[in-house]
Order: structure tokens, then sequence, then C-alpha cells
């Protein structure tokens, strides 16, 4: 069996914790952000955990991370 590719745009956006979630980082954090509330801010800088059916999904693009 030949080694399958990671998805190179996947591995640098989404990682695996010890118990095998995926994480990600928030979303509308990129710019024009002085418009948005500070409180909006605040809870958009933590990241967050995937939903299993993507989890499942992501965990394929990514197989060695």
């Amino acid at each position: 069996m030949p080694k399958i590719k990671t998805h190179k745009g996947a591995a640098k956006r989404f990682s695996i914790t010890k118990s095998g979630k995926v994480k990600r980082g928030q979303a509308f954090r990129s710019h024009i952000l002085s418009k948005r509330p500070t409180k909006r801010m605040r809870h958009l800088r933590h990241n967050q955990v995937c939903s299993d059916q993507n989890a499942r999904i992501i965990k394929k693009m990514i197989p060695y991370k």
C-alpha cells in the first residue's frame, strides 16, 4: 500500500488533540475588525473543537498528524 498524501491546506488549519478531537481556529478574524464589538472579538480568540461529522472527514485529510 502506498502512503496517503496529507492535504496541506487542512494540515495548516487543523490540529489533533491528545484525545483525538480536531481543533480549528475561529473564522471572521482576518480584517475589518474595528467595527466589531470587543466582546465578540474576545470570544473569537479561542479555538473550537470540530463536530464529529466534520472531524471524521478532516482526520482522513491529515492521517499522520
